[in-house]
């Protein structure tokens, strides 16, 4: 994934820029904590501003496009972290589970060096947006790459997990984001900044379909309900543990 994401990263500060209200979410999950250690930390989404933040990613080129405000980034994997035990208030890993070789082995780490609340925004693999009408290689991918969501408490103990929802707006450029822009698909530039398009491959033939009815109105029809959604459940999740 590292090499992969050193191709990936060349347009993550652009195309995927923190939403605002998914921000609001991820602090208020942070409680107190004045320490907080972002595991996958990309380019620095969502870190917050007002506490002391270390920021661990494996990739160079990730690092390179965190911007100089950014909080300091250590190169690194989530399962081989280089700090002592409970060094950490809290710890965040946004998005970014499902490319961890072990995961169980990276939340153990994570336990480890954390004393106290640990918050990961994710996706829940059986759920299926749209886009998988479409594309029903997405819907392979989250199987075979998302831990399932009773993974989380079978490797963390007891956790919270609490749907966030995808405002139609949405800033950042993830997956299932443009549930409510659907010709944003269309755009090759726009599925750059998605590593599941890179993971998947060949995607011609179910976006040739999703152009296709878009211009006749056909997806306009099957999915008419969503247009007069201000949010949406694409299936991300906000999982809390103590």
């Amino acid at each position: 994934m590292v090499a992969k994401y050193d191709s990936i990263g060349i347009n993550y500060s652009e195309l995927r820029r923190p939403d605002r209200r998914i921000a609001a979410i991820i602090e208020s999950a942070l409680g107190s904590a004045r320490t907080v250690l972002n595991v996958g930390a990309g380019t620095g989404s969502y870190e917050p501003a007002d506490r002391s933040v270390i920021a661990v990613e494996p990739s160079p080129e990730m690092i390179r496009n965190r911007s100089s405000a950014a909080a300091k980034a250590i190169k690194a994997t989530a399962d081989d972290l280089p700090f002592p035990d409970g060094s950490f208030d809290a710890a965040m890993a946004i998005l970014t589970i499902h490319h961890w070789p072990d995961k169980q082995a990276g939340l153990s780490e994570i336990r480890r060096v954390t004393r106290g609340r640990i918050v990961l925004l994710t996706f829940d693999p059986s759920h299926r947006p749209w886009l998988t009408d479409y594309l029903p290689e997405l819907a392979a991918l989250d199987e075979a790459q998302m831990p399932a969501m009773s993974d989380y408490e079978r490797w963390l103990g007891p956790v919270h997990v609490r749907p966030v929802l995808v405002p139609h707006d949405c800033s950042d450029g993830f997956l299932y984001a443009y549930w409510r822009r659907p010709t944003a698909y269309l755009d090759a530039r726009v599925r750059s900044g998605s590593s599941s398009f890179w993971a998947i491959g060949d995607a011609e033939s179910g976006l040739k379909k999703l152009r296709r009815d878009l211009e006749t109105g056909e997806w306009e029809r099957r999915y008419a309900e969503l247009l007069s959604l201000d949010e949406y459940d694409a299936g991300y999740r906000l999982v809390v543990a103590d």
